[in-house]
């Protein structure tokens, strides 16, 4: 049971270090992989004693999944970690080629620059960027 709760610890540990995206705050990556392994480890000691029956969710923390290997858990718990510490893109660096294609050099700069304005832009500004998308002046 104790291995179970240093597994517990690391992904509590890792989704509380797990950026939010700003594209889609309202669907949480991190609210997920909690109610995850909330029903996968059962809920604690100290959840049982703040009981509130109007939670929906209490129901499906009240029976736990059936247990994994704790190796298997630890190994998840590393692919976490491992998104979270950028490993493969430090492993497997983009080349300028790659990234400055010659048909469209400056296509991943347009596409990060419309990622970072997307979250400001007002529903109007939304729309118009949607429909010069769907006519085509050629």
């Amino acid at each position: 049971m104790a291995a179970r709760s240093i597994v517990y610890r690391h992904y509590q540990r890792a989704l509380a270090q797990w950026p939010v995206d700003v594209l889609r705050p309202q669907v949480s990556f991190q609210d997920v992989m909690r109610r995850r392994i909330d029903k996968q480890f059962g809920p604690s000691k100290t959840e049982n004693s703040a009981y509130d029956p109007t939670k929906e969710s209490q129901d499906t923390l009240a029976t736990p999944l059936k247990p994994r290997n704790e190796a298997e858990e630890l190994e998840q718990v590393n692919v976490l970690y491992s998104f979270l510490e950028n490993r493969y893109s430090k492993k497997y660096p983009l080349s300028d080629r790659l990234m400055k294609p010659l048909s469209d050099p400056e296509h991943y700069e347009k596409i990060v620059k419309e990622l970072e304005e997307a979250p400001n832009r007002s529903w109007f500004a939304s729309s118009v960027n949607r429909w010069k998308g769907k006519i085509r002046w050629s």
